[in-house]
C-alpha cells in the first residue's frame, strides 16, 4: 500500500521541500507524502524572472489527488510560464484518468463499477486498469500470496476501507466469511483485456499499485514535455529523474518509523535517487488499538486475514518504476524482515531498506544488496 492511500488506502507520511533563495531558506510542508525532498533551488516559482523563452528555470507546485496531494518540482526545466501551466493541466488531466480507472472510493469508477457488478462475464476495462491488475495478480503468484488485490472485505471489516473507520476487531467467524470473498484464484485478466471473476462478491482493490501508477503517469507527461530533471509525489510515492539544481541526484529522506511523531520531523535515512522510484509501506501511521492496548494496522496478512504481527516497523523500495515500488514495498512487509530480504534479492532492478525493532527498543535498519548508498542520520 505504499505509503498507504486515502483514495485508495493510507498515508503513512510526509515530505518536506527544502528551498533555498538568494536570502533565505523556505521550508515547504508537502501533505500527505513520505519523503524528505533535500536540494537547493534559487528562484523556484512561477512567476520567475523573465528571461528568453527557452531559459532554463525551477518550477514547483502542488495539487490535490487521490484523497490527497502530489507534489511536482523540476529543475532547470526549459519551459515558459505558460507552458508550465498546459503542463499542470495535462498532469491532472493524467491524475483524473488514474482516478476515473482504479479510485475504490469513486463509484463510477471502472473499478467501483467492477465491484458493484454480480456478473461472473468478461468485463471489458481500460488497458491501463488491465495492466496494474494483470501485474498484481502477477506479484500475487511471484510472492506465494504475500500480495494480494482481492483483500477489499477483510479491509473493511477491520474498518480501513472506503466504508468509514469503525475500527473493532471482527471476530473469528466475521473474518472467515470475509476471507471466502477473497482470493486472486478468483480472477484474471483475458487475453483481451477483460477483467473476469468467478465469484460475484469478490472485490478488487489496488490501493498498493494505483497511487504509485499515478507517480509514473506524472512523470511520464512531464517527460513527454522534453524536462529531464524532475521531482514528482503523491503521498509517499516517489519518482525523481535527472539532477536537482546542483547537478547532484535528488535527495529523498525516510520518516522515522515513530508513531505520532510529525511528518518530516524526523527522519532516519537519506537515499540519492535518479531515474528511480522509491516507497515506504510501514504500520505506524493508521492503526487502532484494543481495549487491552493492542496495536492492528492496515497491512493485512492474506493468509489469516489478520493484521500483521512482527518486529517489522517500516520497509521502502527502489525500484525503476513506482508503481512497482508500491506493490514491493507492501509484499515485503507482509513477508517480514527475514524472508522479504530473501525475496527481494531475487526480484530484478529493485531493493529495499528495511527498519525493524530491536529487543532494546532501538531501530535496526540494514539494506539488500543492491539499495542506493544510503546515509543513515542516526548511526
Amino acid at each position: 500500500m505504499g505509503f498507504g492511500l486515502d483514495f485508495l488506502s493510507s498515508t503513512d507520511s510526509v515530505p518536506w521541500l527544502m528551498l533555498e533563495s538568494s536570502n533565505r531558506p523556505l521550508k515547504v510542508r508537502l501533505r500527505h507524502a513520505a519523503v524528505l525532498l533535500l536540494t537547493a533551488f534559487t528562484g523556484v516559482s512561477l512567476v520567475a524572472a523573465p528571461a528568453d523563452r527557452r531559459q532554463r528555470r525551477d518550477f514547483a507546485w502542488t495539487g490535490e489527488t487521490m484523497g490527497s496531494r502530489y507534489s511536482v518540482t523540476l529543475a532547470r526545466a526549459p519551459l515558459a510560464d505558460n507552458e508550465v501551466e498546459r503542463l499542470k493541466a495535462d498532469v491532472d488531466a493524467a491524475l483524473q484518468e488514474v482516478n476515473r480507472q482504479m479510485s475504490h472510493y469513486q463509484p463510477n469508477s471502472e473499478l467501483s463499477q467492477f465491484n458493484r457488478s454480480d456478473s461472473t462475464k468478461p468485463c471489458q476495462v481500460s488497458p491501463h486498469f488491465a495492466e496494474m491488475t494483470r501485474f498484481a495478480l502477477e506479484l500475487n503468484l511471484r510472492s506465494r500470496g504475500a500480495f494480494d488485490p482481492t483483500l477489499g472485505p477483510l479491509i473493511n471489516l477491520w474498518g480501513f476501507g472506503q466504508k468509514g473507520t469503525t475500527w473493532q476487531v471482527p471476530s473469528d467467524a466475521q473474518i472467515s466469511e470475509a476471507m471466502t470473498r477473497c482470493g486472486c484464484q478468483h480472477l484474471k485478466v483475458t487475453e483481451r483485456g477483460e477483467l473476469q471473476k468467478d465469484i460475484p462478491q469478490l472485490q478488487l482493490n489496488l490501493s498498493a499499485v494505483a497511487k504509485g501508477f499515478g507517480v509514473d503517469e506524472m512523470a511520464r507527461v512531464i517527460r513527454a514535455r522534453g524536462v529531464t530533471n524532475l521531482f514528482v509525489s503523491i503521498s509517499g510515492e516517489v519518482a525523481a529523474f535527472g539532477l536537482n539544481t546542483e547537478g547532484n541526484p535528488w535527495r529523498v529522506g525516510i520518516d522515522s518509523p515513530v508513531e505520532q511523531s510529525a511528518h518530516g520531523e524526523d527522519i532516519e535515512a537519506i537515499v540519492p535517487l535518479s531515474n528511480l522510484a522509491i516507497s515506504t509501506s510501514g504500520d505506524y501511521r493508521k492503526f487502532f488499538t484494543d481495549a487491552q492496548g493492542r496495536k492492528y494496522s492496515h497491512i493485512l496478512n492474506p493468509k489469516t486475514g489478520r493484521p500483521l504481527q512482527h518486529n517489522l516497523l517500516s520497509v521502502s523500495v527502489v525500484a525503476e518504476t513506482c508503481h512497482v515500488a508500491d506493490a514491493l514495498s507492501t509484499t515485503l512487509f507482509v513477508l517480514g524482515p527475514e524472508e522479504g530480504l530473501r525475496w527481494i534479492e531475487q526480484y530484478p532492478n529493485a531493493s529495499a531498506l528495511f527498519m525493524t525493532r530491536a529487543a532494546d527498543g532501538r531501530i535496526k535498519k540494514f539494506a539488500s544488496s543492491k539499495f542506493p548508498r544510503w546515509t543513515d542520520t542516526k548511526p
